[in-house]
């Protein structure tokens, strides 16, 4: 056997530094929740649709009627090599005003094993208004299977 060149070792050695590098996991966050210092600033029963806008930002999604909520949504993906990226992390803000504009709920929802947990809550009375939005939205995952869509 002949000996091994100067410039194959360092092609060689190049090329296993990139594939290292490509199984290497990237992580992107998309979205924006407000931090816990910013929401203690926003009083439940007293601030309104105007004020929250001016202390947190308006969000990104609302809720489906105008009486509903502000929903802010951070995602964070992650993704190792050429495989798809998937989520990781998602944190929703929930901030819910009554008929007036006035704020009557503040949430933090997480993701925990692929199930929705609520992180903080902080009412002014009871939810007599029964099952939030996103409880709604999110309490339907898991709960059938493929037999049931399927209908046979």
């Amino acid at each position: 056997m002949g000996r091994i060149t100067a410039g194959f070792r360092l092609t060689l050695v190049a090329g296993l530094l990139g594939l290292l590098a490509a199984c290497s996991n990237i992580d992107r966050t998309h979205g924006y929740v407000p931090t816990d210092d910013v929401l203690a600033q926003v009083t439940v029963g007293a601030d309104t649709r105007e004020t929250v806008a001016e202390l947190v930002g308006r969000p990104s999604a609302s809720g489906i009627l105008d009486v509903g909520g502000w929903y802010y949504v951070k995602s964070k993906f992650r993704a190792y090599g050429f495989r798809q990226q998937r989520e990781i992390e998602r944190e929703v803000v929930a901030i819910s005003f009554n008929e007036a504009g006035v704020v009557e709920n503040v949430e933090r929802f997480g993701m925990a094993e692929g199930r929705d947990i609520t992180i903080s809550r902080r009412v002014t009375d009871s939810n007599i208004k029964g099952v939030s939005f996103l409880r709604q939205l999110f309490g339907s995952f898991g709960n059938f299977t493929a037999d049931q869509l399927l209908a046979r």
